[in-house]
């Protein structure tokens, strides 16, 4: 099973988070075979504002250990954190990504679901998707919403690639690739 788990930072956590960067990492190196992206989010100036997993782990209860065990979560560095199934609709890793590590602008595109399922099918122009899927329920069965990493010419195109009128929020983080380099 897939799952996409979104940890955003705490206002102020910046100076935790740096302390905390080879436990973390650490931590990350112990999933590296069920890691299916991973990286953080940012602000305009390149702070980091969130950090992002997608990964294959066995069941909901290991994604929440995941989750909830990751040493910046247990010292306070994030604020909440989202933990959905999600459909691996590109059968690939980032690592994958023909458009490789660097060049252009990357983004995490988070569709919150309100009503019937949408963006079901990967989009008819799939060059610039790094990862693609529908965030699910713990047992597959109901659409929560869409999450993409996609490359685009700013956050405004990124947007785009979900329809719109079929989510309750549809939020766009500046993303760069993870990991040890």
């Amino acid at each position: 099973m897939k799952f996409l788990c979104y940890h955003r930072d705490r206002p102020g956590s910046m100076t935790l988070r740096d302390e905390l960067l080879e436990a973390h990492w650490s931590y990350m190196d112990r999933y590296a075979t069920e890691m299916i992206a991973r990286g953080p989010t940012l602000a305009e100036d390149g702070t980091a504002t969130g950090s992002l997993h997608i990964l294959d782990l066995p069941d909901p209860a290991a994604a929440r250990t995941f989750a909830f065990d990751e040493p910046n979560y247990q010292a306070g560095v994030y604020r909440d954190v989202l933990v959905r199934r999600w459909r691996n609709t590109l059968g690939r890793t980032m690592w994958e990504f023909p458009g490789g590590r660097a060049g252009g602008n990357r983004y995490l595109v988070l569709g919150l679901g309100a009503g019937e399922p949408a963006d079901l099918a990967v989009p008819a122009d799939p060059d610039e998707l790094i990862a693609y899927g529908p965030l699910l329920s713990d047992d597959g069965s109901t659409w929560l919403g869409t999450a993409a990493l996609v490359r685009a010419d700013g956050p405004d195109r990124a947007r785009t690639i979900l329809t719109p009128d079929r989510y309750a929020v549809i939020e766009v983080h500046d993303w760069r690739f993870g990991g040890r380099v």
